[in-house]
């Protein structure tokens, strides 16, 4: 039998985000511009909203769960790599924020596949590019789905399958009901929700320890090595040194990151959210994985993606571990939202309007957006139902698809005018294709993660392409460089 008293904060939570759906939902109706509103919030986002949708959606269950489960088996090495993500906003916002923000108001672009159209026009870009994201969405959103129901199911006693019902019909109806504007304010809800629930976890496990300085005797007593950047030898430096790649400077090509970039509505708001988020995302960062390292030697005898569930349920009692197990729950939440809406708009927008039906009614168009986000989420809830192993990895994963896909053809879009369709099919066909193999034959150049070597070769691939192919038109020099 499950515990009650955790799981009824739980729903009140999941209830309220029902409502602000329907509320955005009407919104939408009433301003006439269904696919601006539904797929980007109508370009209105201000520095708060902003910051905190674009950390919601980037943080998830890796960054609650996954990731912390990791440095509760390692300690603080893999809190040095956690910390790389602190520059996420920053460097999203600020190499891409106000340059894409011109362009796609230019070109009226609500998604990133409607810039590639607009920079390469190239069908197979287009097609591709979307078909890459249909699929590593789902594979990450499986891993949010899992993640969301394993820690229902470790907090509140009751199964997994209950779990992966309750979550996913929840995230299912409230972002296909709402679109992008709910997606967003329950986002910057669910940032707040997010900080709060790390202070008092990473408050409750510091006091049940007896403090830092007591938890670190227990560390260098039991485990010195958990101390060190390497985790003693268990975490290659090559390794380290290439997720910075990973999961900083090649963020600049996750679509779901990026697509913000098109919502926010003056220069202040991006310049208030480049602050903010920087702040927000690096105190996550360090709480949530202090929370995993420091846990290990409060809570001992959990592991992988149990141990913050666990963790939650020793240190708080039953109520606020029902409030505040709402912080990771609403990382995946956001992560899964943003991702299931940019699913919905690459198949509704950038393959169905550009390459099926051109001319489409509002209403007709309003009812078709609806049912595909809500079978996308069907599809990936039913993936869900016999989960892998550690979500980490799957979210891993699906990152590096994207930016093998994305990375290129977007920076170099948007900065080097030789850029040309030639040069971005090479790029996704070679990136793509050596991030399979590099991942399936585990290939690791000098340790380094398969990232590394597959964006060299999309890169190289990238160049050649743009300087042995066709020219731009001076129309798409004109649209991008023109006054």
């Amino acid at each position: 039998m499950g515990n009650s008293m955790i799981l009824i904060p739980m729903i009140i939570y999941l209830v309220f985000m029902f409502a602000i759906a329907i509320y955005t939902n009407k919104f939408s109706a009433s301003t006439g511009n269904f696919m601006e509103d539904y797929f980007i919030g109508g370009r209105s986002m201000g520095g708060f909203v902003l910051a905190m949708t674009l950390i919601a959606t980037y943080s998830s269950a890796s960054s609650f769960v996954g990731g912390p489960g990791v440095a509760y088996s390692l300690g603080y090495g893999w809190i040095l790599l956690a910390m790389i993500q602190v520059p996420t906003a920053f460097l999203t916002l600020g190499v891409l924020g106000k340059k894409f923000a011109l362009i796609s108001r230019k070109i009226g672009a609500v998604t990133v596949t409607d810039y590639l159209k607009a920079r390469y026009n190239n069908k197979f870009i287009v097609i591709s590019t979307s078909i890459a994201m249909i699929i590593f969405f789902a594979a990450a959103m499986v891993a949010q789905f899992i993640g969301g129901a394993k820690l229902f199911e470790a907090v509140t006693g009751y199964s997994y399958t209950t779990g992966l019902v309750i979550f996913g019909i929840a995230v299912i109806i409230y972002t296909t009901i709402g679109g992008f504007k709910a997606v967003a304010i329950t986002d910057a809800i669910q940032g707040i929700v997010m900080v709060l629930a790390t202070v008092f976890l990473l408050g409750a496990v510091i006091k049940i320890g007896g403090g830092m300085e007591a938890i670190t005797a227990k560390m260098i007593e039991s485990n010195p090595s958990a101390l060190t950047p390497t985790a003693g030898g268990k975490i290659p430096i090559p390794f380290i040194l290439s997720f910075w790649v990973l999961v900083g400077f090649a963020v600049l090509g996750l679509p779901q990151t990026t697509v913000r970039c098109m919502g926010f509505k003056d220069s202040k708001s991006l310049h208030r959210a480049m602050v903010i988020g920087t702040v927000v995302v690096g105190f996550l960062m360090l709480g949530m994985h202090l929370v995993g390292a420091l846990g290990a030697y409060v809570v001992p005898g959990l592991a992988g993606d149990g141990a913050i569930p666990g963790i939650t349920v020793k240190v708080l009692p039953p109520v606020l571990a029902g409030i505040f197990i709402a912080g990771p729950l609403a990382a995946i939440m956001s992560t899964v939202d943003s991702m299931l809406i940019l699913a919905s708009a690459s198949i509704i927008k950038d393959l169905y309007l550009n390459y099926g039906k051109k001319e489409i009614q509002e209403k007709s168009l309003n009812r078709i957006s609806f049912v595909t986000t809500g079978l996308i989420g069907i599809i990936v809830f039913i993936f869900a139902i016999k989960p892998p192993t550690i979500i980490v990895w799957i979210n891993l994963f699906a990152f590096g698809g994207l930016e093998a896909a994305f990375l290129w053809p977007t920076v170099l879009g948007l900065y080097w005018k030789k850029a040309n369709a030639d040069g971005a099919i090479l790029s996704i066909v070679t990136g793509i294709g050596s991030f399979f193999i590099f991942s399936i034959y585990k290939i690791k150049p000098f340790g380094m993660h398969q990232i590394v070597p597959t964006l060299t070769v999309a890169l190289i691939a990238f160049i050649l392409g743009s300087i042995f192919g066709r020219k731009n038109d001076e129309k798409t020099i004109q649209l991008f460089w023109g006054e």
